[in-house]
């Protein structure tokens, strides 16, 4: 996968990322093969940057499937955004339409099993809220399924993730907007969403879901386990495991999409991130039952080796740091004239030295008179 500039898109190539509005709707899904007019749509709405399959637009390479299906996020998108509006509009909170949500969620992750957590979509700024809460929940829900919950825990997970950040309805949107550092007065107010979630869903009944529980997702999931989390400074088992799943997948998807004040990480420097950070902010056993499950090197990415450029082919559940990739340069940038299979995972520590970013594949390709992409092309 290659992230490139949207003034670098070619009409042709195909995107790995879908991008969505507030409502729900798709501006493109991902899989979708670029035309002049997309590109310059792209640009009018603020687009900066775009993740595709391969720089030739004459090979057009399929995207990594996602754990959910498109039509499940875009419907997933709409319905949280109806009942934020909803709940702001009334005060009251429509379960239903979250209960037939959560339910969508995991039957795609049940019948997909195998899939592994590879790229993120792609959302506007000022519509973050509601696409991120379905990315949170639809992570959760994984990890629920690999705690192998029950299915009414389940439930409860998935609607807890799309309701986690719900006290945001009570923080103005010129904060939760805003593109640059907030002042020491707006960061304490927004460190009180989690209360506010809190007695906005605790009152709330329902008996489908537990809403205690769903209403302690949205208290606790910036509580960290050694209690220098917020609001209430909880350890360990004072923090619920569904709190704990929470904190997980919403700082991961925080961490992999581009925000006005910062750049979206790969998945590989999301883990490097994260994992610094395990037994003290995030639950060690959640933490690594979760990174087995996502794909640190994307099919598609182009690796800076000990031994040369190689491109990732694939990557396994439980093996997502050692991905299968395949060699084609030697050390001194030299195209081999048979490309090597390699397993990450018997190769030395340090094997993978840098992904390759949009100019640094773009300037390789030109010295090389060659696109790695061809490679991948049986395995499609």
């Amino acid at each position: 996968m290659i992230r490139l500039p949207i003034n670098k898109l070619k009409p042709g190539m195909v995107t790995a990322q879908s991008i969505y509005n507030e409502k729900g709707a798709s501006y493109l899904t991902r899989g979708t093969k670029l035309s002049r007019q997309y590109i310059n749509s792209l640009r009018k709405i603020g687009i900066s940057k775009v993740t595709i399959t391969s720089l030739d637009p004459d090979l057009p390479l399929a995207p990594p499937e996602d754990i959910i299906k498109e039509e499940t996020r875009v419907t997933a998108i709409h319905q949280v955004f109806d009942t934020y509006c909803r709940l702001q509009q009334n005060d009251q909170l429509d379960i239903p339409p979250l209960l037939s949500t959560s339910e969508s969620i995991i039957e795609d992750l049940i019948q997909k099993p195998e899939n592994l957590v590879q790229i993120t979509d792609i959302r506007l700024y000022d519509d973050y809220t509601f696409a991120h809460s379905v990315n949170v929940a639809a992570l959760s829900a994984m990890l629920g399924l690999l705690c192998h919950y029950s299915k009414k825990d389940l439930m409860t997970l998935t609607a807890g993730a799309l309701l986690h950040d719900i006290g945001k309805l009570d923080v103005s949107l010129k904060i939760l907007n805003k593109t640059t550092a907030l002042s020491d007065d707006e960061f304490t107010l927004i460190r009180h969403h989690p209360e506010w979630g809190y007695l906005r869903l605790i009152n709330t009944k329902d008996s489908n879901l537990n809403m205690k529980a769903i209403a302690d997702i949205a208290y606790q999931h910036h509580e960290h386990l050694d209690g220098h989390g917020y609001p209430n400074h909880l350890v360990e088992e004072q923090i619920s495991e569904f709190a704990r799943i929470v904190a997980i997948t919403d700082v991961y998807d925080a961490l992999t999409t581009q925000r006005p004040y910062k750049k979206a990480y790969s998945p590989h420097i999301a883990y490097k991130i994260m994992t610094k950070c395990s037994g003290k902010q995030f639950d060690p056993l959640l933490l690594d039952l979760f990174f087995n499950h996502v794909a640190l090197f994307p099919v598609g990415t182009v690796l800076r080796t000990a031994l040369g450029f190689a491109i990732v082919k694939s990557t396994t559940i439980g093996m997502t740091r050692y991905p299968k990739v395949i060699l084609f340069t030697d050390s001194n940038r030299r195209l081999l004239d048979t490309p090597v299979t390699l397993e990450v995972s018997q190769q030395e520590p340090g094997f993978i030295e840098s992904i390759l970013d949009g100019s640094e594949l773009t300037a390789l390709g030109y010295h090389l008179k060659y696109n790695p992409s061809v490679l991948l092309l049986e395995n499609q």
